[in-house]
């Protein structure tokens, strides 16, 4: 199956539907592709009782015809940023449809508010799902500022231009597969590209803790750095003419990603992404900086190296 030059966004008319569509539209415009445009809606049935026991469907022309409102206007906005746009109202769950057509497309975007706390702890459902089960990278555009959701009534930010890019490195194959979407997306904006690898030597914790306490804290951040350098160098061998800060810290991934989001225009995470309920929710360090990162996320999963090799 070929990859068509488009990103694909899920729009549902919120502020935070339209404010994922302006960096999506921005995003295309950067790389010369398209806009493709959906808007999918799912009615459920109910037991009726006085149909002795069959089910009833509601009409769906209302819900219709507000989907197809919702779409013209996003059609209007990215219409106006100069970009090749295309819109489709679908019916099923939207998550299952953005998965679905993700097969054929270089990006999918997703908004999501990012209130943090219990009630949103997920994301939402499209936005936790969708880069969990993409067959393309996903990028989940939060709707706030300074690590707090914006109001309802606020009026809806200008998406910053990516002139930062930081990816999270960690010598997995997954990691890898970021950095090289990391490298494509620097080149594409000419932004600068910083390689992040944490490594929590100070708490000496999760597999770090059955180091002997007397470890040369400063020996294994080295180490880490020389680890860092191999993966960078390695895939910079076809792109010599670009620069990549490599940085080893003191800290878990999702922790160090986190905290430069606030700073940062785009974070870019791997994670295996294994579909079913293994891999529902992501990788913690993936999941962790979906829920908590203040700039967009670009989740690569091993899906999408797959069926880049299968398109390729």
């Amino acid at each position: 199956m070929t990859r068509d030059d488009v990103v694909l966004v899920g729009v549902d008319g919120s502020a935070a539907s339209l404010h994922a569509l302006d960096w999506a539209a921005a995003q295309a415009r950067t790389h010369g592709w398209a806009v493709r445009l959906v808007c999918s809606y799912s009615l459920p049935s109910f037991t009726a009782a006085s149909l002795d026991g069959g089910y009833a469907a509601l009409d769906d022309t209302a819900i219709q015809e507000g989907a197809k409102a919702v779409l013209a206007e996003a059609t209007q906005r990215v219409s106006t940023m100069g970009v090749p746009v295309t819109a489709k109202v679908l019916t099923g769950d939207a998550a299952g449809v953005l998965v679905e057509m993700s097969h054929s497309v270089r990006l999918a975007v997703v908004g999501t508010r990012g209130r943090g706390g219990f009630a949103d702890r997920l994301l939402g459902t499209v936005s936790s799902a969708l880069p969990a089960h993409a067959y393309c990278p996903t990028v989940v555009v939060p709707l706030r500022e300074a690590g707090k959701a914006l109001p309802d009534d606020a009026p809806i930010p200008a998406p910053r231009p990516v002139q930062r890019i930081v990816v999270g490195v960690d010598g997995s194959p997954q990691a890898e597969h970021a950095l090289r979407y990391a490298i494509g997306e620097a080149r594409a904006w000419g932004a600068e590209l910083t390689a992040v690898a944490g490594v929590p030597v100070g708490s000496m914790s999760g597999v770090l803790a059955w180091l002997p306490a007397a470890v040369d804290h400063e020996q294994v951040l080295r180490d880490v750095t020389e680890g860092l350098n191999v993966v960078v160098d390695r895939a910079l061998a076809d792109v010599p003419d670009l620069t990549v800060r490599r940085i080893a810290l003191d800290g878990t991934g999702a922790e160090l990603l986190t905290e430069f989001s606030v700073a940062t225009d785009l974070i870019v995470v791997g994670s295996r992404g294994r579909g079913g309920f293994a891999g529902l929710l992501l990788g913690s360090t993936s999941q962790a900086v979906l829920h908590h990162s203040d700039c967009p996320v670009m989740v690569v999963t091993n899906r999408c190296a797959t069926a880049e090799a299968v398109a390729g």
